[in-house]
């Protein structure tokens, strides 16, 4: 119950700061294009970063055994034996909701937003080094796929040029190692 509670706020309050965005694009783009007002002191009203990364993964693991393995300490353990990140600090990974993590020693870390079991993991997700406030969605969907699963990954919100170091550190960092693990 409290998921859906969580799940109904966060969407409201989503739906609510998408129709204020949505009024004032349209007045940005109304003006043309790089339209200022003069109540913002030559500032553009609208900015966006359209950077995302969308990735699909099939594992011959059930949803089960992903989910579990995304939320376990022990596979980012293991999975820091492979992506040569190092840190002194302990991974931890809470399976509740709410909950924070703190992944290859501390250079990744974040709070659960939704956990929907064998089905769901939204994260709000940052690298240590971006600047203070900076987080990002990571969103873990998991399908059937055959014998095994599929796992549909969406990341958005990460600072401008990260796109591509990220999308590399998915795949070597997370998939593959995950591809082993689950062996």
């Amino acid at each position: 119950m409290i998921s859906n509670l969580f799940t109904r706020r966060h969407f409201s309050l989503r739906l609510a700061s998408l129709f204020s965005g949505v009024s004032v694009a349209g007045m940005a783009f109304a003006s043309g294009s790089g339209a200022k007002s003069p109540g913002l002191a030559g500032k553009e009203e609208v900015s966006h970063n359209s950077e995302g990364i969308h990735q699909e993964v099939e594992f011959k693991a059930s949803r089960k055994r992903i989910y579990e393995a995304l939320l376990d300490a022990k596979f980012f353990e293991y999975a820091k034996q492979f992506a040569k990140i190092t840190g002194g600090a302990p991974t931890e990974v809470s399976r509740e909701l709410g909950g924070t993590f703190s992944i290859f020693g501390g250079h990744i870390v974040g709070r659960q937003l939704e956990l929907t079991p064998d089905v769901r993991i939204v994260q709000a997700w940052r690298v240590v080094d971006w600047d203070p406030g900076i987080y990002s969605i990571a969103k873990f969907e998991l399908k059937e796929h055959g014998a095994g699963a599929r796992l549909i990954f969406d990341h958005s919100g990460f600072p401008e040029g990260k796109g591509m170091h990220l999308a590399d550190g998915w795949n070597s960092h997370y998939w593959d190692s995950l591809q082993k693990y689950l062996t």
